[in-house]
């Protein structure tokens, strides 16, 4: 089983800053794509950030610019710096990664996190 732990969510004033981040622990192992999604009330989720292993990564329009994710592979830990944070930030942040449990997998697996309020007030 893999266990995805998130933290550094929070109350933030318009324009603040917040770090979030993201431990893999379990039976891992390799990780390719790790990142996050948000989901805000009444609305689907969607992706904020990823990266893969490599360093590549997808960001969403609505934050490039203010946000940076960055990983650790040797920690197994994703990080998303969140800058000139905006209202329409406000969601819960859900922590992802794709996980090859063993050597002998051929499939990889996603793998969510329970979830971290992030509110940010005007």
């Amino acid at each position: 089983q893999v266990q995805l732990v998130e933290s550094g969510g929070g109350l933030v004033q318009s324009g603040g800053s917040l770090r979030l981040s993201c431990a893999a622990s379990g039976s891992i192992s390799s990780i390719s794509n790790m990142g996050w999604y948000r989901q805000a009330p009444d609305k689907q989720r969607g992706l904020v950030a990823v990266i893969g292993s490599s360093g590549a990564t997808n960001i969403a329009d609505s934050v490039k610019g203010r946000f940076t994710i960055s990983r650790n592979n040797a920690n197994k830990t994703v990080t998303l710096q969140m800058n000139t944070l905006k209202p329409e930030d406000t969601a819960v942040y859900y922590c992802y990664a794709s996980v090859r449990p063993t050597v002998y997998s051929a499939t990889y697996f996603s793998y969510w996190g329970q979830g971290i309020q992030v509110t940010v007030s005007s």
